[in-house]
């Protein structure tokens, strides 16, 4: 075989493997967020790329085209040459207009894409409250008392609105085909906007290193044909024996790696909120929020509203020093 024929099969081969890694992720969305991202992706490397594209090209024509073997050009050698008014108007001003229009893109797109924005559908959306564990997902669905490990089951066509936490270490949850990962911190809530348009199992998993279980820390989120089919799945779950009282709870959050998939039929009252609560039992309590002449707390101990990151507000009761959410 050539060393011609071994250059195509290799290249053949390489553009398999680059075109199988489109399967299954970002760049194979099935959800609206996933196609807008998709899309902004695109964009964003096509127009970096009119810059990137003739610049490799040009490097390699002048490296040709003024090699010292070229006696062609020994007459356009011109060693004092320093300036060039066209030159420079087409380095700066081209790349200047791409960065205005991405910038504007981006711009848009940011806030479009924002995870905290509901998405604009006919339908209510599903609420899911999820806690990241190590290392495994708990998914709480607090219209319908029940709760699953690992297993995120929704009706196609249905907007998604999840409120995440973490009860261990700073995770990040992600559905590649649904698109905007988001991180799950202790103490702290977290939400995102989601929508699959067709039904399908899409993978799940923390994109964020969180300890040696880390690679097992994956599920299923399944997308069924229609709202009959997930009552039909409420129905099963309602039959398992698995309640996740306080004490089940507390024994799930134990670290496990590659837990199995774990339905619960009932869920304790608030418990989303319990997770959130005692990691911020001791908030406003540290000398931090005293007055080092007075000894009094400062206004954020009388009850005062404060924002976290996100904008969402909550108001610090002065009597027991607990965070009461003001959502």
């Amino acid at each position: 075989m050539t060393a011609k024929k071994v250059s195509r099969y290799a290249l053949g081969l390489l553009a398999t493997a680059a075109l199988s890694g489109c399967s299954g992720g970002i760049l194979d969305p099935k959800g609206q967020v996933g196609v807008d991202e998709k899309n902004l992706i695109l964009i964003a490397t096509g127009l970096m790329l009119l810059v990137v594209i003739p610049v490799i090209f040009l490097t390699l024509y002048f490296a040709w085209k003024y090699r010292a073997s070229n006696k062609a050009t020994e007459a356009e050698y011109a060693p004092e040459w320093s300036h060039s008014t066209k030159i420079e108007a087409v380095v700066w001003i081209i790349p200047c207009i791409i960065i205005l229009i991405l910038g504007t893109i981006t711009w848009i797109s940011t806030h479009e894409l924002d995870p905290y924005k509901p998405l604009d559908h006919e339908k209510d959306h599903l609420e899911v409250q999820v806690v990241s564990l190590n290392w495994k997902w708990l998914f709480i669905y607090p219209e319908y008392n029940i709760a699953s490990v690992n297993e995120l089951v929704f009706p196609a066509h249905t907007p998604l609105a999840f409120t995440l936490t973490s009860d261990s270490t700073m995770n990040s949850f992600f559905i590649p085909q649904l698109g905007s990962q988001i991180y799950t911190m202790a103490a702290m809530k977290t939400k995102l906007h989601l929508i699959a348009d067709e039904p399908g199992t899409f993978m799940g998993f923390s994109s964020n290193y969180s300890g040696a279980g880390f690679t097992g820390m994956k599920f299923d989120a399944i997308a069924l044909e229609d709202d009959a089919a997930f009552e039909q799945w409420i129905e099963q779950v309602k039959q398992s024996p698995n309640v996740l009282s306080g004490a089940e709870y507390e024994a799930l959050t134990e670290a496990s790696e590659y837990h199995p998939v774990t339905l619960y039929s009932a869920v304790k009252p608030g418990l989303f909120d319990d997770v959130v609560m005692k990691f911020m039992k001791h908030h406003g309590a540290t000398p931090f929020y005293h007055s080092a002449e007075d000894g009094h707390m400062s206004h954020m101990s009388h009850g005062a509203e404060h924002t976290d990151g996100h904008g969402d507000k909550h108001a610090t009761d002065s009597h027991n020093n607990h965070d009461v959410s003001g959502e």
